[in-house]
């Protein structure tokens, strides 16, 4: 199993770089039988689906839970959700509370411990209590789990809109 984890706050024209380099690197997954594993959300697991379905490469989508029930997402993931069902071929609940960024790291968490790998779209910076990819490629790598770190050139983050909302 293969998961991505990065920035929510990547430009656009970052997660449209990404997504062609993503392809290459998962085709190469999906002809060593692996699936790819994501949890709901816009921006980078979008692209990551849409790379996954384009290399072949079966995808998992994990889809939060609150009591057994699929718990409400926030309104700018609505779509996104529902192109990664679609691109799914299979879709894991998790129970977690996905308005509280604590549970979401500790879902995150979860996610990275069933994956083999890890592609983490990350700049290098440090975590500053909002932005949780350096503390999910430490996590990751603290458990042994390989980690393949991307940021191609031209990439960028848009700022800290994304990440003052409520995770």
């Amino acid at each position: 199993m293969i998961a991505v984890v990065g920035h929510e706050d990547l430009a656009p024209w970052t997660l449209a770089l990404l997504e062609e380099e993503l392809r290459a690197r998962l085709a190469r997954c999906a002809e060593a039988g692996w699936t790819g594993m994501v949890r709901v959300g816009q921006g980078l697991p979008v692209a990551f689906g849409r790379a996954a379905k384009q290399a072949g490469l079966a995808l998992v989508t994990v889809v939060p839970t609150l009591n057994r029930v699929p718990a409400l997402l926030r309104e700018r993931d609505w779509r996104a959700a529902g192109e990664l069902l679609l691109l799914s071929e299979q879709v894991r609940l998790l129970e977690y509370d996905p308005a509280d960024r604590d549970a979401c790291v500790g879902a995150d968490e979860r996610l990275l411990r069933a994956c083999a790998r890890v592609l983490a779209i990350w700049d290098g910076t440090a975590s500053n209590g909002r932005d949780r990819t350096a503390h999910l490629v430490a996590y990751a790598r603290s458990h042994g789990i390989d980690v393949e770190v991307l940021w191609p050139a031209g990439a960028e983050r848009v700022g800290d809109e994304v990440a003052r909302e409520p995770s």
